[in-house]
């Protein structure tokens, strides 16, 4: 029989707690330190007291064969700010009206009866990276055809308005790639979302909608904050400060600066009731510090 050494045993053991104590203090340690200096900083922040024009610009496009026409400056109270909130309406005005409406390839939209509000900050404020937040809700219950949404593109995307010489990338290409923060369509659930970005397929006008996104319950007649934050690898996606979905390892594919869009379109052929309302409270860009 082999007689062990107790005593030196157990000073082994408790050296080595002693180390790993001390590893994880300093790790511990340098983590809280990180964190300390990991605060979000708010570098844009529009209270919708007014329509700023340093901040957004009305947005007239005809995309995704949507049944609506993007009007500008609020007509038929498309676009309303009032008592501290944006309201971007679709509304119904029984006869149909020419619309000026524009899409990629240069075809006019049809006369529609129905009209809405888009809005971008396109050249005004636009952000490499960081974290977009919305505090936003829809009124009345959901319709088929709804379709609001919060959304950043590529601020060199080649869709109206075109303003700056480098404006020339097609979607969804590095320059004009897009993340969609909070899509609601109507035709295929009550209360739900859909978050995710588009994934280029390596041509214009060839993205894939659906394999990096998300669909998350919410209560769409209530305000909830809506955001996306992309500083390391990946897109993080949140509901009132939950992650609700994450796109892996995409952080470094959107490296472009890109604008916010609110626009609230019709995007099929379903009859709807009443006016569509979607009302912004707030909305915000931040950046580490």
């Amino acid at each position: 029989m082999v007689k062990t050494n107790k005593s030196k045993y157990f000073f082994t053991f408790l050296l080595i707690i002693v180390i790993g104590s001390i590893i994880y203090f300093l790790n511990n340690s340098s983590n809280t330190v990180v964190n300390d200096n990991d605060e979000w900083t708010v570098d844009f922040f529009d209270d919708f007291d007014s329509f700023d024009d340093n901040n957004w610009q009305d947005q007239r496009i005809w995309v995704n064969d949507e049944k609506q026409c993007y009007l500008p400056d609020g007509e038929y109270g498309t676009r309303e700010v009032s008592n501290g909130t944006l309201k971007l309406k679709v509304i119904n005005i029984e006869t149909p009206i020419e619309c000026d409406n524009m899409d990629k390839h240069g075809n006019q939209h049809p006369k529609t009866k129905y009209v809405a509000g888009r809005i971008a900050s396109k050249n005004r404020k636009e952000f490499v990276k960081g974290k977009w937040t919305a505090s936003l809700r829809i009124h009345g219950e959901s319709q088929k055809s709804m379709f609001p949404a919060w959304w950043i593109l590529g601020a060199q995307n080649n869709e109206p308005p075109v303003q700056e010489e480098d404006e020339t990338v097609c979607w969804p290409l590095t320059g004009s790639g897009e993340i969609d923060i909070f899509e609601h369509h109507g035709d295929y659930a009550v209360d739900h979302y859909t978050t995710g970005a588009i994934k280029s397929l390596g041509e214009c006008d060839k993205g894939d909608w659906w394999s990096l996104r998300g669909s998350v319950t919410t209560t769409l007649t209530e305000f909830r904050e809506y955001s996306v934050e992309w500083e390391g690898n990946d897109l993080v996606y949140r509901l009132d400060e939950s992650e609700v979905y994450r796109n892996v390892g995409l952080g470094d594919n959107y490296p472009e600066p890109m604008f916010a869009i609110l626009n609230f379109a019709k995007i099929t052929d379903n009859p709807m009731e009443g006016e569509w309302v979607m009302e912004v409270d707030w909305v915000k860009h931040e950046h580490r510090k």
